[in-house]
């Protein structure tokens, strides 16, 4: 325990001395065009200096992902160590270094899968900042069904070549590199299936962004046309790839779920109430909305406690569990909650789209809702998450 508190002393220090004052604090509206200082990659533009260096300096320590090894850009530091870190950085408001699906979601099954000279290649840029990935996974005929996917990935001899289409790519437009779900057998279904590495920029690859509802363009579908990719950037074993691309999913799911549904949401849409409806003797003024509104922030926090206690059960087991489903749906309808009544605190003004009668909050908070709705689709549906808690969590069998 003393040398934990010799580690959060020092942590605090440092923090102190190097997180800018601009880096702490709110940053801007999230939205789904997400500030390219942050995620990081070969095109990142930073329009504010003290954005790339915060990430400099929390990679130069390793705490952009400060419990992998420290061979591989990490920190080496322990869960414990690690919470210590996430503790300081909140209690200064210190904004992210570094938001990445490398971090998130490639990183930790390339610890897992890859092998040597892969992590060496490839975890070290990622724990930078400098690749940007995104995740070639749903086509248009394989979504829920993800085992159905027909890209094809042919042996050519000295490398693979492959075509196809993916879609729903998170911003494949800007992303660097790509990890993809390839058919190497099409006789078979799960077993058939590899994963690979390669570069956006390589010929033949073609993203174009597809206009949502909210107005933005955060998805792609993208195009694979006599790819080739060198066989040394394949995951995995031939063939082996459903097993990985299962483990990515977890990792998905996991984070999506801590990313921000739960935690202080209820505060701030508790000050937000405030504002617009009213305040009566510091409590919110319209009863029924005041009653909805702690309901909400009761569940968040339940949420967010119950999402810490199964990041220490799948530390314990390393790597998540099948419980991660769990946490995935609950975590998209608490969040399409908190839009709604979000929107709906904001009264007429929650309404606007443009235009000078509203302020960027207002229109953000619209647009949010709308965004919101793919939140039980994303990551895996809702309805795909309930089956794997039926199945796997549960242990039910089908019954005819």
């Amino acid at each position: 325990m003393a040398d934990l508190e010799g580690f959060r002393a020092e942590t605090r220090s440092w923090l102190e001395a190097n997180c800018p004052v601009s880096m702490r604090g709110p940053g801007a509206s999230p939205t789904d065009e997400p500030d390219a200082s942050i995620w990081g990659g070969r095109r990142a533009v930073y329009k504010n200096p003290d954005a790339k260096a915060w990430l400099e300096r929390m990679a130069a320590k390793g705490w952009t992902v400060p419990t992998w090894p420290k061979e591989y850009g990490g920190g080496g530091l322990s869960s414990e160590e690690a919470r210590v870190l996430n503790q300081e950085m909140g209690r200064i408001k210190a904004r992210p270094p570094l938001l990445s699906f490398g971090i998130w979601m490639l990183g930790p099954v390339l610890l897992e899968y890859a092998n040597e000279e892969q992590k060496k290649e490839h975890l070290p840029k990622i724990a930078r900042g400098e690749i940007r990935w995104c995740q070639g996974y749903s086509e248009p005929g394989a979504g829920s069904d993800l085992a159905s996917l027909k890209t094809k990935c042919e042996d050519k001899g000295d490398h693979f070549l492959i075509n196809g289409q993916k879609v729903w790519t998170s911003y494949a437009d800007q992303a660097d590199w790509i990890f993809c779900l390839v058919r190497t057998d099409a006789t078979k279904k799960h077993e058939g299936i590899s994963f690979v590495l390669f570069d956006m920029a390589t010929p033949g690859v073609e993203a174009r962004p597809i206009k949502l509802i909210s107005g933005n363009s955060p998805f792609c579908e993208t195009f694979f046309s006599d790819v080739k990719v060198p066989k040394k950037q394949m995951v995995g074993k031939l063939n082996g790839g459903w097993e990985i691309a299962k483990r990515l999913l977890q990792y998905e799911r996991q984070n999506i779920s801590s990313g921000g549904f739960g935690g202080g949401a209820g505060v701030e849409l508790e000050d937000i109430a405030k504002h617009y409806a009213g305040e009566d003797d510091g409590a919110i003024a319209d009863g029924d909305l005041r009653a909805r509104v702690a309901a909400h922030r009761m569940e968040a926090r339940a949420f967010a406690l119950t999402v810490r206690r199964i990041e220490e059960e799948g530390k314990a087991k390393k790597g998540p569990s099948p419980a991660v489903s769990i946490i995935k749906y609950a975590a998209a309808k608490l969040n399409q909650d908190r839009c709604e009544l979000m929107v709906e605190a904001m009264g007429t003004q929650g309404l606007g789209w443009e235009g000078e009668g509203y302020n960027p909050a207002e229109i953000a908070a619209m647009r949010g809702m709308l965004r919101s709705k793919g939140n039980s689709i994303e990551g895996g549906t809702s309805e795909v998450n309930l089956n794997v808690v039926s199945k796997r969590v549960l242990g039910l069998l089908d019954h005819q």
